[in-house]
C-alpha cells in the first residue's frame, strides 16, 4: 500500500483537511492508509489546523487532537510515495526542495480529478471559504484512495 503527505503553505488548512478526510474515507472502507500532511513555510509549526478546518473535520468525526504543522523535511521524498501539493505555488516549493534521486512522487492534489486536472485549492485562510476547500478535497478522495490502494 502506498504512502502520501498533502503539503500546503502553513499546514493548517489545506493539507490537514485533506489528510484527515483521506483517513476518514479510508477507515470507513475498512482500509489503514499512511497519510500526513505538511507546510512549505515554517510559520505555523507546532500549531493545530485552523478553527475552521477543525470545525469541518469534527463534522466529518474526524479527531484532530493529534494534528500539530509541520515542515516538510527531505525524509518525506523518500518515506511516501506521494507529495501532494495544494496549489501552484505548493508544487513549485515542493521542487525547489525535492532531491534529485526523490523516489516519492510529486503531485498537484486535483490532477487526479478527471476534468479538473488544472484546479488547484484555494487557501481559505486568505478566503474564508472551507467549504470550498472541503468541496474540493472531497473530490479527490476516491482517485486518491485508489491510487494508494492499487499500489
Amino acid at each position: 500500500m502506498a504512502s502520501i503527505l498533502f503539503v500546503c503553505l502553513g499546514n493548517i488548512c489545506r493539507s490537514p483537511m485533506a489528510e484527515g478526510l483521506l483517513r476518514q474515507y479510508a477507515n470507513e472502507r475498512g482500509c489503514k492508509i499512511e497519510v500526513d500532511s505538511a507546510a512549505t513555510s515554517r510559520w505555523e509549526i507546532g500549531n493545530p489546523p485552523h478553527p475552521g478546518t477543525q470545525k469541518i473535520l469534527k463534522a466529518a468525526g474526524v479527531d484532530v487532537a493529534q494534528m500539530f504543522s509541520r515542515q516538510l523535511k527531505a525524509d518525506d521524498f523518500y518515506h511516501f510515495d506521494y507529495l501532494v501539493g495544494m496549489d501552484k505555488e505548493n508544487m513549485a516549493d515542493i521542487l525547489a526542495v525535492a532531491p534529485p534521486d526523490k523516489t516519492a512522487q510529486v503531485a498537484s492534489f486535483m490532477s487526479v480529478v478527471a476534468g479538473k486536472e488544472d484546479i488547484f485549492i484555494p487557501d481559505p485562510y486568505y478566503t474564508g471559504d472551507f467549504n470550498e476547500t472541503k468541496k474540493l478535497v472531497k473530490m479527490g478522495l476516491k482517485p486518491w484512495f485508489e491510487i494508494l490502494t492499487k499500489a
